[in-house]
């Protein structure tokens, strides 16, 4: 016997609905104009091969996707930004005028919340006044303060730079050490300062994570590391040691000159192909190159006078006058 209820109080037929399935399920395969699922899957696939590639978005003008990037992939597009760098940038070097590791370490010291040209501006009072730490660790505060005031927190450096110099002339014979344990113990010499004086003056390869460097590198997707030392070692992975020096000073001449924090100069970048932040700023070229930041006098710490263009026919910054 089969038991049948009104249908008013929410419940089937169970007769009826199974006659309705099978309905159902004739009715489904008799759809897509009757073409049999073996055709429909094989013309699928022949549209999809026959599709045009989806064009890359504005916000990521390399077309890949950094979240499903591979480590190889990643390693292989870190490098190639590196050497493109290498090609726009072939006289990248430390903007600070030294002459050797102790004027070095201190103008380093110097360039903190200011730029390279001011410091290169004021250093050369400094040291014609002391030219040795033996010389700046007895100095009077009061006569470095008012040499230093330009560079802004001139206080602060003050402390910082005749106490670095009192620890070299009584720990290390007035020498710089050439090692990151000792240069780190030094009042005001962080990470970041030891690897540009051991990488620039004593050829030891080294990264030197500023805030140009942190900002590119992130925005690149090598790593969504923010606390420094944690970014210069995840950095540090994907370059052998020997590229560890030229490769600060890549990352850190493009974000000073075209991959600006605030407005980045996307039109004018001779790595948009492989940067996922392309579209953050301006794209269109020629409102691009006016983005394209030089110093008056030259490029920072190079006695130049300004060439006529800084950019080449190609919207990509070409070498100062004079440069080799």
């Amino acid at each position: 016997m089969v038991v049948r209820r009104d249908s008013a109080v929410g419940e089937q037929d169970p007769v009826g609905a199974k006659k309705a399935a099978k309905g159902t399920k004739v009715t489904a395969a008799k759809t897509s104009a009757g073409t049999p699922a073996r055709k429909r899957a094989a013309a699928g696939a022949a549209a999809k091969k026959a599709a045009p590639p989806q064009a890359p978005s504005a916000k990521n003008g390399s077309g890949h996707s950094p979240g499903s990037e591979s480590r190889t992939a990643l390693v292989r597009r870190a490098r190639r930004i590196n050497r493109e760098l290498a090609e726009v940038y072939p006289y990248a070097h430390p903007e600070l005028d030294f002459e050797n590791p102790f004027q070095l370490l201190v103008a380093t010291v110097l360039s903190a919340q200011t730029t390279d040209l001011r410091v290169n501006q004021t250093t050369p009072a400094l040291f014609a006044r002391y030219p040795t730490p033996e010389d700046l660790a007895a100095a009077d505060p009061e006569e470095v303060e008012e040499i230093l005031r330009p560079c802004g927190f001139f206080r602060a450096k003050t402390r910082s730079v005749i106490g670095l110099s009192k620890a070299l002339a009584a720990e290390f014979g007035g020498e710089v050490p050439g090692r990151l344990e000792d240069l780190v113990k030094l009042p005001g010499v962080g990470r970041k300062t030891a690897f540009v004086v051991l990488g620039n003056a004593f050829g030891r390869p080294g990264i030197t994570v500023d805030t140009h460097f942190q900002r590119l590198v992130r925005r690149w997707r090598w790593t969504e590391e923010t606390d420094p030392d944690k970014i210069e070692a995840a950095v540090g992975a994907l370059f052998p040691k020997s590229d560890w020096t030229m490769l600060s000073h890549h990352v850190i001449w493009h974000g000073r000159r075209i991959c600006h924090a605030r407005k980045p100069a996307c039109g004018a970048c001779p790595i948009a192909p492989l940067c996922p932040a392309f579209g953050e700023g301006e794209t269109d070229p020629e409102k691009a190159k006016k983005l394209l930041k030089y110093e008056k006098g030259g490029f920072p710490g190079q006695r130049l006078k300004p060439p006529q263009a800084y950019l080449d026919a190609g919207g990509i910054p070409a070498p100062p006058l004079g440069a080799a």
